[in-house]
């Protein structure tokens, strides 16, 4: 066997494989003798049939066979000789493969790239104090008591948390928005909907709860809304002003439920002072899973800008078709139309190509940690997999398990996923940790 080895790029090698015509023969003679000892022939006992009639009764079989363990010896015996540490197969050319002739296998592979990790113990990590303050647990309550409000007819201007029901009907430039964006009502004329003042939760129509304070039902104002540069929801009226004439119909105050025995028997507990406990430990939670999930990011972050390498374009192009499927469905949940994903298509990709890329470097980076710490896949570490999934999923973990068994391109997916999360676990468990105050 002569291998030429070929360098296309740093991650991307060209191996030319000959195979001699004494090595393909035998490659030849030892299919044709497997077949020889199970194939089944009139009037002979299984592997008593005459090798040539096998050969002529099985020769699309034979041919296939044949094929497929010459290119697999060609490949393998390439390998061995030039140490590659393949990522990924890009394309192989046979050429011609006959039985005594002699057989040249093109063979294009992505592998590793070298390169030397850095320095990734005590690497610098924030978080926040998790101790919940006395505000942000008033604050909670409040919600808990608003999520149980009653909504009661008001005789007076609306005020701040109010729901008014109002009807509107907007224009750009003097002309209807119905005519601009007729799919769109919502964003045009509504003859009847419901609005809160002034709330953290806007309506359809971004602002316009803000300039409801002071009306009173019956009255009747011209509102100025400037849609935002960017408005996926409805690109046609991205960075325009519109003006929406408002009518109000009716006004509900919202009134809080008292902090009684009825309302800390909803909640689960006894008093005011199990309900602050409550809250207080369920913050308490939130934050140190939020302190947990920003060091997270901010390791890999750090590991992304400390070392620079090539990546593998395979990988690359790979990773990239399954970042803009991701994004293409989060954004068709919010509303975003298929046209505006043809119309900014070409952002898209090399938007998805740059995070499909960095994807795909950090990955490269954990596995080498994981090697290097000796991170491995346990069978509790799939086990816990599955239950998770089939949780998430609403799938019986055994019927999940039997799916998994039969797929082992997934099962490999699974527990390269498995050992990044291991490694990137690891890399906080031993990360430098400081506490801050949060940003305003």
């Amino acid at each position: 066997m002569n291998v030429q080895l070929n360098i296309v790029s740093a991650t991307r090698k060209n191996l030319v494989v000959t195979l001699d015509a004494g090595e393909v023969d035998t490659e030849h003679k030892a299919v044709v003798s497997e077949i020889v000892k199970v194939a089944r022939l009139p009037g002979f006992r299984p592997g008593k049939a005459p090798a040539n009639m096998i050969a002529k009764r099985f020769a699309r079989e034979i041919a296939d066979d044949f094929k497929q363990k010459v290119m697999a010896k060609a490949y393998q015996g390439a390998l061995e000789q030039e140490k590659l540490e393949v990522l990924n197969v890009v394309k192989v050319e046979d050429g011609e493969i006959a039985a005594g002739s002699p057989a040249t296998i093109t063979i294009v592979v992505d592998v590793r790239p070298e390169f030397t990790l850095p320095e990734y113990r005590n690497l610098p990590t924030e978080i926040v104090p998790t101790e919940a303050t006395d505000a942000e647990v008033e604050k909670v309550i409040e919600g808990l008591r608003s999520e149980r409000a009653d909504f009661k007819a008001a005789a007076r201007p609306a005020q701040k948390s109010d729901y008014v029901k109002l009807a509107y009907e907007g224009t750009i430039d003097g002309k209807p928005i119905t005519e601009l964006v007729p799919d769109k009502q919502l964003y045009g004329k509504v003859p009847q909907t419901w609005e809160e003042v002034e709330g953290t939760n806007e309506g359809v129509i971004p602002g316009l709860g803000r300039q409801l304070a002071g009306l009173g039902a019956g009255e009747k104002k011209d509102v100025t809304i400037a849609f935002p540069a960017e408005f996926p929801a409805v690109p046609a009226l991205a960075g325009k002003t519109a003006i929406y004439a408002v009518e109000i119909q009716e006004i509900r105050e919202r009134v809080l439920p008292a902090l009684d025995a009825e309302f800390f028997k909803a909640q689960r507990v006894d008093d005011l002072a199990g309900l602050q406990s409550q809250v207080r430990t369920n913050l308490k939670m939130q934050k140190e899973y939020q302190n947990r999930i920003g060091q997270r990011r901010q390791v890999t972050e750090w590991l992304g800008m400390a070392v620079d390498f090539p990546v593998p374009d395979s990988l690359v192009e790979a990773e990239t078709q399954g970042v803009l499927r991701q994004f293409i469905e989060e954004q068709m949940r919010r509303g975003v139309p298929q046209e505006q994903f043809e119309k900014d298509k070409k952002e898209l990709f090399e938007g998805a190509r740059k995070a499909a890329a960095n994807r795909v470097k950090l990955q490269l980076i954990l596995a080498k940690i994981a090697g290097q710490e000796k991170i491995e896949v346990s069978n509790d570490d799939l086990n816990n997999f599955i239950y998770r999934e089939a949780s998430r999923t609403q799938q019986k973990p055994d019927k999940l398990a039997k799916v998994l068994a039969n797929d082992r391109e997934q099962v490999r997916s699974v527990q390269q996923s498995i050992i990044f999360d291991k490694a990137v676990d690891f890399l906080v468990s031993q990360a430098k940790v400081t506490t801050v105050q949060p940003k305003a």
